[in-house]
C-alpha cells in the first residue's frame, strides 16, 4: 500500500491566509515499486496517449504534447450519472472562484473543491479531464485523473482517494498520472484526505464566501482592531459596534485572507485572530 501518514503529521500552524492545497492535504508518497513498474523506455511519450473530449468529438494526443491540448474547450470524458442503489454521491459545487457549478463524483471530490475554492488562485477546474492510456510491464493501463486545475503558476492534477482504499493497481495509475504531469509542467496530488481541523475550519468559512455589502463599515472597524494586535474571535467581534453582524464580516475576511487563523485548530470563539503578513 501507499505510504498515508496521518496521525503522525507534526501539529504545525497552518496559516490560512497563505495555505495551498499540499499544505492542506495529508502527506502522501507513492511506492517506489508503483513508478518501477511503468513501461518509460525510450519513446514512451510518443507512445502514451491522452484523449480529450471537445464537444461530441474525442482529441487524441501524444502525452509529449499534452500542454497543448484542448483544455480549455473541453468536456469530461466521462459523465456523471445518478441512479439508484450507488454507493457514491455525485452532484454539482458552486465556486465563488469560478462563479460556476463543478461536478464531483464523491463527497471526497466534493471537499477537494470546497478546499480549491478557499485557495484559490487559479484560472480552471476541470473533473475528469481526459483519459490516459499508459503502458506498464504488466501491458495496457488507462486512467482519468478526477480534476485538472490549471494557473498562470503552478497547475495541479489530482487524483481523490481515501488511503485505505487505494490498492495496486490505483498506486500504478497514480504513477502514470504523475508521470505525464510532470512532461506538461504541472504537479500532481493524491489527495487521501486532510490534515486536522481544515476540513471543520474551511466548511465554516464558506458560510460567508460570497460577496456582502458593508454599510456599516464593519469589516474596516475589524481589520484595524486586528491591526493593532492579535484578538481571539470573540473578542474581535467585540470591538465593533453590532458584534452580532461583525460576526458575519469576520468569517468573510477570513475566508478571503484578509485576516489570519491557524486552520489546524478548532474554529470558534476563542480562536486568535491575526493581522495579514504578522505571522
Amino acid at each position: 500500500m501507499a505510504e498515508v501518514r496521518g496521525a503522525d503529521v507534526p501539529a504545525k500552524p497552518v496559516w490560512s491566509h497563505v495555505s495551498q492545497l499540499n499544505d492542506l492535504a495529508l502527506p502522501y508518497a507513492l511506492p517506489v515499486r508503483a513508478a518501477a513498474a511503468l513501461d518509460v523506455g525510450p519513446g514512451w511519450s510518443r507512445t502514451w496517449t491522452v484523449t480529450w473530449k471537445a464537444g461530441k468529438s474525442d482529441v487524441i494526443t501524444p502525452v509529449r504534447d499534452l500542454s497543448v491540448g484542448p483544455a480549455m474547450a473541453s468536456v469530461p470524458v466521462r459523465r456523471f450519472a445518478w441512479r439508484a442503489g450507488q454507493r457514491h454521491r455525485p452532484g454539482l459545487e458552486c465556486l465563488v472562484s469560478t462563479g460556476r457549478q463543478h461536478g464531483f463524483e464523491s463527497l471526497a471530490e466534493r471537499w477537494l473543491l470546497l478546499v480549491l475554492d478557499f485557495v484559490g488562485g487559479f484560472d480552471e477546474v476541470l473533473a475528469q479531464p481526459f483519459r490516459l492510456r499508459f503502458s506498464s510491464l504488466e501491458g495496457k493501463g488507462s486512467h482519468i485523473p478526477d480534476f485538472l486545475v490549471l494557473a498562470a503558476g503552478a497547475s495541479w492534477l489530482v487524483d481523490v482517494r481515501p488511503g485505505g482504499l487505494i490498492g495496486e493497481e490505483d498506486e500504478v495509475r497514480f504513477a502514470a498520472a504523475a508521470q505525464v504531469a510532470a512532461v506538461a509542467g504541472w504537479r500532481y496530488l493524491v489527495v487521501t484526505g486532510w490534515r486536522g481541523q481544515v476540513l471543520a475550519g474551511i466548511d465554516a468559512l464558506s458560510a460567508r464566501r460570497r460577496p456582502m455589502l458593508d454599510q456599516l463599515g464593519l469589516e474596516r472597524q475589524l481589520l484595524a482592531a486586528v491591526r493593532r494586535h492579535p484578538w481571539q474571535f470573540g473578542q474581535l467581534v467585540d470591538q465593533s459596534r453590532l458584534p452580532a453582524v461583525a460576526r458575519t464580516h469576520a468569517v468573510h475576511l477570513l475566508w478571503h485572507r484578509r485576516m489570519a487563523i491557524d486552520l489546524a485548530q478548532p474554529f470558534g470563539d476563542e480562536t486568535w485572530v491575526y493581522p495579514v503578513g504578522s505571522t
